[in-house]
């Protein structure tokens, strides 16, 4: 896929975020389904600090100042240093609305960019903008999926009613 492409993606990405994160019953947004997994508010919280602080802030410097490392971040750290269980979901929910408009709003105004500009990561290698274009792309979906599936894993434990009437989950 091309820049122009992947950002159309995550565009409408917002879109599958916004339905999926709309939640009627708000003990759905601090379940968990266990104690080493997310609850909806701590992926929010994530994907709000990994919308600024990670993917944006590292195509704009792959793409603004080729060869120079991005800041160094700790997204594993930011769940307890950041406190995301204690944060208002609905306000982070809004927040992440707001940087993926800026994000692609940004990405779009840089579309005749040199998308091959890199700097060399220690242990990775060069790594690019449109890598890193591509693999926002895909955290999206690797959390897309996840919220899916803490919902569907939700609805299972919420009662003692089977739910395998529309299908099994496989």
């Amino acid at each position: 896929m091309e820049p122009k492409e992947l950002v159309a993606t995550l565009d409408g990405n917002l879109e599958v975020f916004t339905g999926l994160l709309k939640v009627g019953d708000q003990s759905l947004v601090t379940w968990k389904q266990s104690e080493e997994k997310w609850s909806l508010l701590q992926i929010i919280c994530h994907l709000v600090n990994e919308e600024k602080e990670d993917f944006r802030a590292r195509v704009a410097c792959t793409l603004e100042t080729p060869g120079q490392h991005p800041p160094k971040i700790n997204p594993a750290a930011w769940v307890e240093d950041r406190k995301y269980a204690d944060q208002d979901f609905g306000e982070k929910v809004n927040e992440f609305i707001q940087e993926r408009k800026r994000s692609v709003k940004y990405l779009r105004s840089h579309l005749d960019s040199d998308w091959d500009s890199f700097y060399e990561h220690e242990i990775k290698g060069p790594l690019s903008a449109k890598f890193f274009l591509k693999n926002w792309v895909v955290h999206d979906l690797l959390h897309i999926k996840q919220i899916v599936r803490l919902k569907y894993d939700y609805l299972e434990n919420t009662d003692n009613k089977p739910i395998d009437y529309a299908g099994k989950w496989t």
